[in-house]
This record gives C-alpha cells, sequence and structure tokens, in this order.
C-alpha cells in the first residue's frame, strides 16, 4: 500500500507531463495551419487589390475617351450649325436702306418749317416702321448672340476640364488617349477661333442697330415735339383772317414737287415692302369675285325663276364685277398697318368709282348728280391732303370746297327731305353732319385757322363717302348670302336647314356694327387722333387700380365680359346647329332624336368653360373666387331661390333626362311636345301652336305625364253609345272589323272592347286601343274612326240612341181630355189679349 502512495505522485507527473507534451504539439501544430491561412488570405487581398487597380486604371481611360468624344461631337455641333451661316443676312443687308431712311427723315424733320399735320404724320409713321423693323432685328441678333455664347461657354468647359490633364500609365491606351485628345483639342481651337468671330460680328450689328434704334427713338420724340407745337399753332391761328396773306406758308410749285416726290417714294417703298399682305389682299379680291360669279351663275341655272330671285340681288345681278370689287377694296386697307395715305387715298378713289356705277342705275338722277360732285370735291380734298406744306393756293381752295359743299349739300337735303324713300335711307341725318362740319370749317378757315379747316373738312366729304360705301358693302353681303340660301335651298346641304330671315336679321345687325366701328375708326384716321385715342385707351385700360387691398385693370374686366359672352354666343350656336339637326333626322328613330337633349349638357359645358377662360384671361386670382361664391351664397339665401332652383333643375334634367326633345308632356293641365330644354327654362309647343315656357323647377317639383317616356304609344278611350235593343255581338264585330283594319291603329297589344254600362238611353261600348303619340293625329284618328263607326251602323241597322223622349201622360179619372186642351187653348189667348201692340197704343 505504501509503495503504491510513493508512486502515485510519480504517476500523476508522468501524466501531466505527457498531456502537456500533447498539448504543446497540438498548439504547433494549429499555429501552423493558422500562418498558412493567414498567407493565402494574404495572396488572395493582393490579387484582387491589384485586379481593382487594373479595372480602376481601365474605368478612368475610358472616361477619359468618353468624355473627349463628347466635347469632339459637341464642337463638331458648333461647326456645322456656324458653316449654315448666321441668322442676320436680313440684318446686314437691309440696315444700309434703313439708315438711308434714318437720314433722310432726320433732314426732312430739320426743314419744311411750315409743315402740315398730315406730314408730321407721315414722318411718324415712317418711324414706327422703322422702330418695328429695328426692334424685330434687335430681338433677332440677342437670339443669334445667345446661341453664340451658348457655345461659347461649351468651349471654355473643355479649356478649364484639368481632369484631361492625367497622363494613362499603359503605353499602349497612353499613346491612343494623346492622339484622340490632340485632334479634339485642334477642333477646339478652330471651333473657339470661329465662334469668337462670329460673336464679334454680331456684337457689332447689334450695336450698329441699338445706334439707329436711338436715332429713331430721337426722331421721333422731335416730331411729337412738332406735332404738340403745331395743334397749339392750329388752336391759336396759324395766320391772320382771310384777306391778309400769311408770311407763315411755302411756295406752291416747291410744296407741289416736295409733295409728289416724298408721296412717291414712300407708295414705292410700300409697294416694295409688305409682300405677304399684298397677296392675302389679291387672295380675298379672287375670293370675293370666284364667291360673287359663283352664286349669280348657279342662280341663273338651278333655279326655275333666276329673274324673280335676282331681282332681290340687284347689285350683284347687274355689276357683279363692280360689286366685288367694293367690298375687297373697301376692308382690305385695314389690313395693314398705317399704310401712306397715298395708297389709302388710291383705293377710296376706287370704292367712290364703283359706287357711282352701282348708285347711277338704283337711285335717282338727284342722288347721282350730287354724289358725282361729292366725287369731285374728293379728289380735289384727296389732292389737299397730300400736300406736304402749307400755302395760301390751298387755303383759297380749301374755303371754295367749303362754301360749294355747303351750297350742293343743301339742296340735296331739301330733295331728300321731300322725298326720303328714294334716297339712301338716313340721308337726311348725313347731311345736316356733313353741312355742319362745313360750316365749321370755313369759319376756321375764315378766322386763320387753316390747318383746322382742312382737317374738318377732309373729313366731313371722306367720312360722308365711307357712309356711302359701307352701305353698298353691307347690302352687296346680304345679297350674296341671299342668292347663297336659295341656290341651296333644295339640298341636302345643312345651309338648306337654315332660317335666312332669322339669319338674314342677325347677320345684318353684325355687318352694320361692324360698317360703324370701321367708319368710327375712319374718322379718327381723318381726325389725325387715332393713335392719340389708341394710347389713351390703352392707358386707360392697363393702369392698375387698387380698391380695398385688391388691385385691378379695366383692361381685365372688358376680357372677362367679352370671353363670357363669346361663350354664350358660342353655346347658343351650338344649340341652334342641333336643332338644325334634329330637323334633318327626321327619318330616324325617336330614340335618335332624343338625343337632342345632350344639347343642354353642352351648352353647360361651353359656358362653364368660357367662364374658367374668362377668370383666367383676365388675371383676377382664382383664391379671391370665394368672395365672388360667398356673395352668390348671400344672394341666393335672400332673392335668387327661384333662379337658382330652376338653374340646378336644368342640369338634373340634363343628366337624368326624364324629360327630352320631343315627348309628348302633360303638366299643369298644359299638353304639348318638349321643344327646348334650357338652362332656365323649357318650351313645349301646344297643339293649336302655343308655345307655353315652363320654368324647369316645375318639371321637378310637380306631377308630369310623359306619354312617351319609354315608348311612342298612347292609349286612346272611345265610347259608342247604341239604341236598347240591338245585337250586342253584332255591334261588337262591327266595332272589331273597322279597329282591326284601321292602318293607324296598333295591334299589339290587341284593342279590346267591352260593354262598359247601361244607362236608360243606351248600351255603351268602350273601345282601347294603342296609336303613335300625337296629339293632332290622335284627334283626327278618333274623327276618322267615329266617321267610320257611323257609316257601319247605318249600313247595318244598328241605331244610335236619339235625344228625343216619349212622354206618356196620365190623367185623372173621371176628367175628360179634350176639357183640358180647351183649357189650354183658352189660356194661350188670354196671353195674347195681354199683350199691346205698340201702334194701338198711341
Amino acid at each position: 500500500m505504501r509503495k503504491i502512495i510513493k508512486l502515485t505522485p510519480l504517476i500523476i507527473f508522468l501524466l501531466a507531463d505527457l498531456f502537456a507534451g500533447n498539448a504543446l504539439g497540438q498548439e504547433k501544430t494549429k499555429k501552423q495551419e493558422r500562418s498558412k491561412r493567414d498567407a493565402e488570405k494574404h495572396r488572395m487581398r493582393s490579387r484582387d487589390s491589384l485586379l481593382r487597380t487594373f479595372n480602376r486604371a481601365d474605368t478612368s481611360i475610358n472616361a477619359f475617351l468618353q468624355r473627349v468624344e463628347h466635347y469632339t461631337s459637341t464642337f463638331n455641333q458648333i461647326n456645322n450649325s456656324l458653316s449654315e451661316g448666321l441668322d442676320t443676312g436680313d440684318v446686314s443687308t437691309g440696315f444700309p436702306a434703313v439708315m438711308r431712311r434714318i437720314n433722310k427723315i432726320d433732314s426732312l424733320t430739320k426743314t419744311h418749317k411750315s409743315s402740315t399735320l398730315r406730314y408730321l404724320a407721315v414722318l411718324r409713321d415712317n418711324l414706327d416702321h422703322l422702330q418695328d423693323k429695328l426692334t424685330g432685328w434687335q430681338d433677332d441678333l440677342e437670339a443669334v448672340s445667345a446661341k453664340l455664347i451658348a457655345n461659347q461657354h461649351e468651349l471654355i468647359k473643355f479649356d478649364k476640364d484639368t481632369s484631361l490633364n492625367i497622363v494613362p500609365y499603359d503605353s499602349v491606351i497612353r499613346s491612343t488617349y494623346f492622339e484622340q485628345r490632340g485632334i479634339t483639342r485642334h477642333l477646339y481651337y478652330v471651333t473657339d477661333t470661329t465662334n469668337r468671330a462670329n460673336l464679334v460680328k454680331v456684337n457689332q450689328l447689334q450695336d450698329k442697330v441699338t445706334v439707329a434704334f436711338t436715332r429713331v427713338m430721337d426722331a421721333t420724340d422731335q416730331i411729337d415735339l412738332k406735332i404738340r407745337r403745331f395743334a397749339a399753332r392750329a388752336f391759336a391761328g396759324e395766320a391772320d383772317n382771310i384777306l391778309k396773306p400769311s408770311l407763315q406758308v411755302a411756295d406752291f410749285k416747291t410744296a407741289l414737287k416736295g409733295t409728289v416726290r416724298l408721296n412717291g417714294i414712300l407708295y414705292n417703298y410700300f409697294i416694295k415692302s409688305d409682300t405677304t399682305i399684298h397677296y392675302i389682299c389679291l387672295f380675298s379680291l379672287l375670293i370675293m369675285l370666284g364667291w360673287v360669279f359663283y352664286v349669280r351663275r348657279r342662280t341663273l341655272r338651278s333655279i326655275e325663276n333666276p329673274d324673280e330671285i335676282l331681282g332681290q340681288a340687284n347689285y350683284i345681278r347687274r355689276n357683279p364685277l363692280v360689286s366685288a370689287l367694293l367690298v375687297t377694296v373697301a376692308i382690305v386697307p385695314y389690313f395693314y398697318d398705317h399704310p401712306p395715305v397715298v395708297f389709302l387715298e388710291t383705293l377710296f378713289l376706287v370704292s367712290m368709282i364703283c359706287t357711282l356705277i352701282l348708285i347711277k342705275r338704283h337711285f335717282l338722277p338727284e342722288t347721282f348728280n350730287f354724289l358725282c360732285g361729292l366725287f369731285l370735291l374728293g379728289i380735289i380734298y384727296g389732292a389737299s391732303n397730300l400736300f406736304i406744306q402749307i400755302t395760301n393756293i390751298d387755303r383759297y381752295v380749301i374755303l371754295l370746297l367749303s362754301i360749294i359743299s355747303i351750297i350742293s349739300g343743301w339742296i340735296i337735303f331739301k330733295s331728300a327731305k321731300k322725298t326720303s324713300s328714294d334716297h339712301i335711307p338716313h340721308t337726311c341725318t348725313a347731311l345736316r353732319i356733313f353741312i355742319g362740319l362745313h360750316i365749321i370749317s370755313l369759319i376756321l378757315n375764315l378766322t386763320g385757322r387753316f390747318s383746322l379747316a382742312k382737317i374738318i373738312g377732309i373729313t366731313a366729304v371722306f367720312n360722308l363717302w365711307f357712309a356711302v360705301i359701307l352701305f353698298f358693302v353691307v347690302q352687296i353681303i346680304i345679297q350674296g348670302l341671299f342668292l347663297q340660301f336659295q341656290v341651296k335651298k333644295d339640298s341636302k346641304s345643312i345651309i338648306a336647314y337654315l332660317d335666312y330671315a332669322l339669319l338674314q336679321k342677325k347677320f345684318r345687325k353684325v355687318l352694320i356694327t361692324l360698317a360703324t366701328l370701321l367708319w368710327l375708326f375712319f374718322l379718327l384716321q381723318n381726325l389725325n387722333i387715332d393713335d392719340w385715342v389708341a394710347d389713351m385707351v390703352s392707358d386707360l385700360l392697363s393702369q392698375q387700380r387698387t380698391v380695398g387691398g385688391a388691385s385691378f385693370t379695366f383692361s381685365g374686366f372688358v376680357t372677362f365680359i367679352l370671353v363670357v359672352w363669346l361663350s354664350s354666343i358660342v353655346s347658343k350656336v351650338i344649340s341652334y346647329f342641333y336643332d338644325v339637326s334634329s330637323q334633318r333626322v327626321s327619318d330616324l328613330s325617336i330614340a335618335k332624336k332624343k338625343n337632342q337633349t345632350s344639347a343642354l349638357l353642352i351648352r353647360i359645358g361651353v359656358f362653364s368653360l368660357g367662364f374658367l377662360l374668362a377668370v383666367a384671361a383676365s388675371g383676377f386670382p382664382l383664391e379671391k373666387l370665394t368672395i365672388i361664391i360667398s356673395a352668390f351664397g348671400v344672394g341666393i339665401g335672400f332673392g335668387l331661390q327661384n333662379i337658382v332652383n330652376n338653374l340646378v333643375s336644368g342640369i338634373i334634367l340634363a343628366f337624368e333626362k326624364p324629360i327630352q326633345i320631343g315627348d309628348l308632356i302633360e303638366v299643369d293641365n298644359k299638353t304639348g311636345r318638349m321643344k327646348e330644354i334650357g338652362i332656365r327654362s323649357s318650351k313645349i309647343m301646344t297643339s293649336d301652336g302655343a308655345e307655353v315656357i315652363i320654368p324647369n323647377g316645375d318639371l321637378i317639383s310637380q306631377h308630369v305625364i310623359n306619354w312617351t317616356l319609354s315608348n311612342n304609344y298612347r292609349r286612346i278611350d272611345l265610347v259608342i253609345n247604341v239604341a236598347h235593343g240591338m245585337d250586342i255581338n253584332k255591334v261588337e264585330n262591327i266595332l272589331r272589323d273597322i279597329i282591326s283594319t284601321h292602318a293607324e291603329v296598333i295591334q299589339t297589344p290587341t284593342p279590346l272592347i267591352f260593354i262598359d254600362k247601361y244607362s236608360d238611353e243606351s248600351v255603351d261600348f268602350k273601345m282601347l286601343f294603342w296609336v303613335i303619340a300625337d296629339n293632332t293625329k290622335a284627334l283626327l284618328l278618333k274623327s276618322d274612326l267615329m266617321a267610320k263607326i257611323y257609316g257601319a251602323f247605318d249600313e247595318k241597322c244598328v241605331e244610335i240612341p236619339s235625344d228625343k223622349k216619349d212622354v206618356n201622360l196620365r190623367f185623372p179619372d173621371g176628367v175628360p181630355v179634350l176639357s183640358i186642351a180647351s183649357k189650354v187653348q183658352a189660356g194661350e189667348k188670354k196671353k195674347d189679349t195681354n199683350k199691346t201692340d205698340p201702334g194701338q197704343a198711341q
């Protein structure tokens, strides 16, 4: 035991040493394995790092090459755009001529101290044209300059791009990169040089145009100053009375030569410019000629009695060429912007000649003779109007023309007052104004205010002539429309379904309104205050005004009202054409006709869109609409309940469609066919031709009987009375035969015939059958059936109860009938004796 105890420590030590050795060996093995793993990871990281380095280098080089290609493409695009040339050819070629005109106007402005207002207005119009042209050139040059500056920015980006200076490590990539970059850099230098040269050229043109524009503005200011001085001098008087020659006038020959030369220059320049508008005017003339000759020829060929129709279009019938020329020449001057006066007077001369040709054949010789004299006055006044300087001869001529105008106007006025129906309408009123203006012109000329006298005299003659011209223009257009309607009357064109009388009335009002506006504009032109009035109205409309913190302009209100008015007109036109289309589809089914109710939705949509456009166009802030809506709410709460109720009811009728156009309805003891469903009210046409206007609210709130809601059938009840003792089966068979063979009676559902009741006088049969829902046709059908039944009863010996009645009298027993009859006769004789003869009473 002791030996075992002594050996135990030794054994433990040996075992410990053995386990320690194993542990050390295992740890050493683990360290070796860990070092191998770390080495492999390190080598893997190195390989990955090398690959990432290679990839990163390749990626950067590719990015550089792509950037170089981008610059190359950009420079090529710039070169291509520059090679096409700059859009400055018109400026370069037209600028010398503009400078010559500016220099000429400067020299004319500094001379001719006795210039007329017309002369100053001509210079001002030329300056306005030059200003518009220079403004357009400035805009064009600004656009070209902006494009060149954008090109220069792209070129500067290339020059400042430092990333292009990186050198690749790979020799192969390096050579390719340097070669491509060199090509791009050379392209950059070429493009930059060309772009800079063009930019300098454009900047020089801009400087020249700016200098010219400044000179035009300075000249315009000088002309405006001269016009103001002229106006002050004209009202104060340029000269003494007519008997004393004025010293502030020019020589007549010099003024005549200057006038001819200046107007010739202006006329030639005008003809060479505005070529597009010239072609438009020529095209308008061709269209007018083609339309007039077309309707005239079609009337002669396609209408049975062309003389009767053409008798209502005498101007087109006898003078188609003159009529078309007059309409065109009277309108085309307004296609131009401030044309020269010599051009306007040329067209005005043609208009006067055409008017005289029409007047000669259709009016009294007195009217023709007066207008011939007025034609001569117009020529002389027109020549005087072209003068650029004041002369004494011109003053005396204007004085003489005023006297002649007053005398001739008074003579024709007395004639027109006696026989007004034989003259042009409103002749007396026009002559009163004509004579009054010439009296004013005469007084002004005598007191030394020649310029005002000349302006008023020219205005009186020209505006009287223009009123006559516009009268014939309106008549010719109306006659052309009349012939157009007559030609298309029997065709399937939409014109055949239009109401010419209504269209003529509306269109005549429109033409008269336009003619009145043209006449007023012509009046302002002749008075030389058209630009002043235009500027004043423009300032009035565009000036900002503030009320209660809200800013607005009158132009916004005018725009709002105009857009809403136009939208209402468009909605009415759409509704009218829907009515026309319903006339054209009269042979289609009822379901298709009832789609006309959708016209109300379109009208509401058009009006709503017009209102929104009006709000947007007027510049009214949409957030302020809540104020208007609140005001409407207050108004609805106090006094607009019925109106809003009808409006909302109209919308409900449009969407729900319980009643549609063409339905046969009965409301408030009124029966008729629905003719129109409006926004506020609707119309029904009764059988007696009356149009009943019913508020839409009544159609929604009241009980409405719609006979044609789901179908177009209506049941008719017809009662037939026969006398007692007739064969019931025989009567029933007669009625059944008649109703089953009638073409107007619908056989499905089957008509019913039965005995309705007995009475003391008759046996009543009732017939129930279906027909197409139409009040007039239903009444005619009942009449036809009753006539046939009466004839059949008479033929088959069926008696109809009579109103005659048999009275059975019973007398008391013992009273003889003769005694009663004698008493009756005695009573009648007594009554006769009580009556007094008027002759005997006297």
